[in-house]
Order: C-alpha cells, then sequence, then structure tokens
C-alpha cells in the first residue's frame, strides 16, 4: 500500500473481562503501521472487572484510549467512541471478536478500489466454545451468529446491497457521521432499533457502495449460551422488533400500524409460518426454527401495538440522527 490512512479501531465492552483481553491483544497485533491506528475502548457500564482490563492496557499502550459509557446500549457506546476517534476510517468490532494480524491491512485495501465504497466487512470466522451441535454447524453458520455465509464466493464483492456485520465493520468517518451514526439495538434491556441494518440503510440511500473481501479475517467466539433453543428464540423474536422499527421508519404514519397487522402483515405471518414448516420437511431449517419464527410474530405485533400505543416511543423511534439527539432512556 501506498497510502496508510489513519484507522480509529472502536471496541464497546460490557462484562468480558474475561475475553476482552483476547480482543485487544490480537488488534495490537496488526501488521499494520502503528503510528497510523488507534484503539478505543468504549466501556457500556460493566459490573465486573473490564475497567481493570482497560486500566491496565491504558496504561501500557500509547495507541489505547478509553471512554466510559453511562446510557445503555451498544449504538451509544459506539457512537460516543467515534465521536473521540481521530481516524479517517472508523473500524467498528466487538469484545468476543480476535482479529487476524491482516485484518486492517486489508479491509482498508478496499477503500482503495472504488471512490464510493462507503462501508466494508471481511471474513467472520466461528471460534465455537463448546463443540457446537449438529443442527448449528448445519443451519447457524451465517447471520444467525454474525458470521460469513459458508456458501459466499471467496473473493472481493463491491456491490450496492449493505453484507456488513457491525462485529467487522470499517465505514469512512465523514460518512458515518453525516449518516447519524448506529441506530439503536438493545437499550438498557429494551430492544428498540435495527442497529448497524439503519446506518446501513442510510449510507445505501446516501448512494454509497459496500464491500467485501475475504482477506481480513476475523474470528467470533461462540460460547455455549449462542448453541440453544432459547438463543434462536430470542434472537429471530428480536429480528421481529428491529424490522418493525425499520418498517415504522419508512412512513412515520401511526395510522399505518393497525392497517398493516390487519392487513398486510397478518398475509406475511401466514406465509412465513408455511415457508417454515416446508423448510423444515425438506431438511432446509431445523424444527428450532419454527417456535422462533412464531416468536417473530409475536414480538413484531407487540412492538406494532406499542408503537400505536405510546406516544414517547414512538418519538423515540422516529429519532434520525443517533450521534447527535440527545435522547435518554
Amino acid at each position: 500500500m501506498d497510502h496508510y490512512p489513519f484507522v480509529s479501531i472502536i471496541i464497546p465492552t460490557y462484562n468480558r473481562d474475561h475475553l476482552l483481553s483476547l480482543t485487544i491483544d490480537s488488534f495490537l497485533a496488526q501488521d499494520y503501521p502503528k503510528d497510523n491506528y488507534e484503539i478505543i475502548l468504549s466501556n457500556n457500564n460493566s459490573s465486573d472487572f473490564t475497567q481493570d482490563v482497560i486500566d491496565t492496557y491504558c496504561s501500557q499502550h500509547p495507541t489505547i484510549k478509553s471512554i466510559t459509557e453511562p446510557r445503555q446500549g451498544v449504538h451509544y457506546a459506539r457512537n460516543s467512541a467515534a465521536k473521540l476517534a481521530h481516524g479517517e476510517i472508523l473500524y467498528f468490532t466487538d469484545d468476543d471478536m480476535i482479529a487476524d494480524p491482516s485484518l486492517i491491512r486489508e479491509i482498508v485495501k478496499l477503500f482503495e478500489l472504488d471512490p464510493k465504497i462507503g462501508s466494508a466487512t471481511g471474513k467472520i470466522i466461528g471460534r465455537f466454545m463448546t463443540p457446537p451441535p449438529a443442527w448449528v454447524k448445519k443451519h447457524l453458520i451465517n447471520q444467525y451468529l454474525s458470521l460469513t455465509n459458508e456458501n459466499r464466493p471467496d473473493e472481493v464483492v463491491i456491490s450496492p446491497i449493505d453484507m456488513v456485520y457491525s462485529c467487522h465493520q470499517a465505514v469512512r468517518r465523514d460518512l458515518f457521521f453525516r449518516c447519524g451514526g448506529f441506530n439503536p439495538e438493545n437499550t438498557a434491556g429494551v430492544w428498540v432499533g435495527d442497529g448497524e441494518t439503519g446506518l446501513g440503510l442510510r449510507i445505501k440511500h446516501a448512494g454509497w457502495l459496500f464491500a467485501y473481501t475475504p482477506k481480513s479475517v476475523i474470528y467470533h467466539m461462540i460460547p455455549e449460551t449462542r448453541m440453544t433453543l432459547a438463543y434462536l428464540i430470542n434472537r429471530i423474536g428480536n429480528q421481529g422488533n428491529s424490522d418493525a422499527y425499520t418498517e415504522y421508519r419508512k412512513h412515520k404514519n401511526r395510522s399505518r400500524i393497525l392497517h398493516d397487522l390487519l392487513r398486510n402483515h397478518s398475509i406475511r405471518f401466514l406465509r412465513l409460518i408455511k415457508i417454515t414448516l416446508k423448510d423444515i420437511l425438506k431438511g432446509n431449517e431445523s424444527w428450532h426454527f419454527l417456535p422462533a419464527r412464531i416468536a417473530y410474530i409475536y414480538k413484531r405485533i407487540a412492538y406494532d401495538l406499542k408503537l400505536y400505543n405510546d406516544a414517547e416511543f414512538r418519538k423515540l423511534v422516529e429519532v434520525d440522527d443517533w450521534i447527535n439527539e440527545k435522547v435518554e432512556r
């Protein structure tokens, strides 16, 4: 590379003192020039020894700085850290990831391929902390565990379609702020919005492209708790919340909520159950997906009803800029 842009690596963290060191060490070991990147640790109200881990690293490594974000929610932790960042490229990951040494170098190369690339990602490989059940290996090596689908071509992809997970995401700094940062996800125990999906939609609508390279590799540590029916029900159930949030923001019209529930959504839900049953019978999905999709429908209906009845909640959902808006929950 002829040009090494300054990169800010942003790691939000919450109660993972047992894993955080592995993540930090992997980014300290990058083969990218040491003077061209920084690491920002954003402690989101951890109650374990996370802050002790952070303090130790900050005292030993001048490239690492930290922030404490008292508002509960990973979007707050990411967005607040971004305000401290100096990089022209912001790279976001999580506190249960282990980076390959060439991760930053390879992901930065993508931005040189086309000036319209706004957000980029790479390969995410699962590192299972216990042997996964057969149904997990067959059906969850994909978005459900934030892993790269094994069927993805092993080549660079540039596309107008978002393919980026926030655990392995690089984005141009100026674009990130123009697009208002990350939308909310789990906020103080309440699943509010669509997270990186909302950011990706704004990037897309602004006319930018997305890119993927298999050479920028990160490993996602998967605990036993994510290889259960309960996890899948929660994961797909939360997708119902996210989809309801995304759908409402297309029109922000309260009067459409009940109409969609009674007509459009009821048809969609029946079709979803029918398709799920067919996929289970064909072996394309395991039986675990049936209760999970029922949870999706339940969460979506409950979210829509809350939107319809709760004016303060609608106000929260209608926030467009989560970087600058002062919203307390």
